[in-house]
């Protein structure tokens, strides 16, 4: 297994309690980071902190709601106190919401849906930009986009709006605050085997979702955690203002 040199560094991870949130926690702490993971599943958070115990680096976990500002910066905060910085912060969290026509869809379901792929990683973003320029060591901050960053799908116009503006809010940031050292990047994924896409669709759904990719199959959280490792690391240190798809040829069509 890779490891990407991240020893002395502190790591958030938001949607940390399973799937690519989980994977990004393994990768990043089997490579030197204490790391702090946020969730709303208390359980899950519960189980991953046990898991990286494996690891014998410093492990943090917060019940947070990345949709309210407040509470994302109280848990940036409780970070600092208790891990003395931050260094990676990984804006991972996102619900897949529901799946209607754009005429179709509600006030109240396309606002929750912005409300955690679009506010939640504005709001983290924001608190971890200014984490880091407090400490001034700089860091590096990666954005968890999506395929549907880059085009569209029918029934999900919440969601891939979301996923556009995740890429632009990582564009402009990444001008604004390379002079502090800070490199932030936008991850797409393609359609990854995690419990919200194993939870929600049949066998033939994932059937045919596989055959969209050049791979012929769906991608592994555990690939995407490679990708996001790679960018926290100093061998990314050119890296900054970028949308890398990790999609198994999902885009290349």
């Amino acid at each position: 297994m890779n490891t990407y040199g991240l020893g002395g560094k502190v790591a958030v991870i938001t949607g940390g309690a399973s799937g690519i949130g989980r994977a990004c926690a393994h990768t990043l702490a089997r490579s030197g980071a204490d790391i702090s993971i946020w969730d709303l599943d208390k359980d899950g958070l519960e189980l991953v902190i046990k898991e990286l115990e494996a690891y014998d680096y410093r492990a943090h976990s917060a019940v947070v709601d990345v949709s309210d500002s407040a509470a994302v910066d109280l848990a940036m905060q409780h970070v600092l106190d208790t891990l003395g910085h931050v260094d990676i912060a990984v804006c991972n969290a996102g619900i897949g919401g529901t799946a209607a026509p754009s005429a179709d869809y509600t006030d109240e379901q396309w606002h929750q849906v912005t409300g955690v792929n679009l506010d939640g990683v504005f709001y983290t973003q924001r608190a971890a930009i200014r984490a880091m320029r407090h400490g001034g060591r700089g860091g590096s901050i990666i954005n968890m986009a999506s395929i549907l960053g880059a085009v569209g799908f029918a029934s999900a116009s919440a969601y891939t709006a979301a996923k556009h503006g995740v890429v632009g809010l990582t564009q402009v940031a990444a001008w604004e605050y390379a002079a502090d050292h800070i490199r932030i990047n936008a991850v797409g994924p393609g359609f990854i085997r995690t419990p919200l896409v194993d939870d929600h669709l049949d066998k033939a759904t994932l059937e045919m979702l596989a055959g969209q990719h050049a791979l012929q199959r769906l991608g592994e959280a555990e690939e995407v955690a490679e990708l996001v490792a790679w960018l926290a690391s100093d061998g990314a240190s050119f890296a900054t203002g970028t949308y890398y798809p990790i999609d198994g040829g999902y885009l290349a069509r």
